[in-house]
């Protein structure tokens, strides 16, 4: 997890919501990724993405199966997918997201046994450090949009 927070540092620092993702197999990390959405202007960059899609690659192939993914926020409805998808065993998760969790808070996706595949869930690893960054990102954002920081 703490190489995920690193990569949501790394999208606070390119003013794109402080996520990060890394998919872990057989000990070794085979796909990062930060929110870039803005900086792509696409909608479907988010951490999450990104991971799978490098991960894919690393083992030419888009079934990740044996492959853990440690994100700093609850994946939302399309990433969710996404993991099941990509067939993914694990999904570890540090803060809950009230507003657009698809693992837990608003739907459970990964884990519907109506799915053709279920993924394990672990949440609350790091949860303090990726709700900090998050709360830090937003309310900066929210001190330049009412014009208390100079420009």
């Amino acid at each position: 997890m703490a190489v995920a927070l690193r990569e949501a540092e790394r999208a606070a620092e390119e003013g794109e919501v402080p996520v990060g993702a890394v998919i872990v197999h057989e000990a070794h990390i085979i796909g990062r990724g930060h929110n870039r959405t803005e900086g792509t202007s696409d909608p479907t960059a988010h951490a999450e993405i990104i991971a799978i899609g490098a991960a894919a690659q690393a083992l030419d192939n888009w079934r990740l199966s044996g492959a853990t993914l440690y994100v700093t926020l609850e994946p939302c409805h399309m990433c969710a997918g996404a993991i099941v998808l990509a067939r993914l065993d694990r999904l570890v998760f540090a803060a809950t997201d009230p507003k657009a969790g698809a693992c837990l808070s608003l739907a459970d996706v990964v884990r519907d046994p109506r799915l053709n595949h279920t993924v394990e869930v672990i949440h609350g690893i790091a949860e303090q450090e990726a709700a900090g960054l998050l709360a830090s990102f937003f309310q900066g954002k929210r001190k330049r949009a009412d014009g208390d920081i100079p420009h």
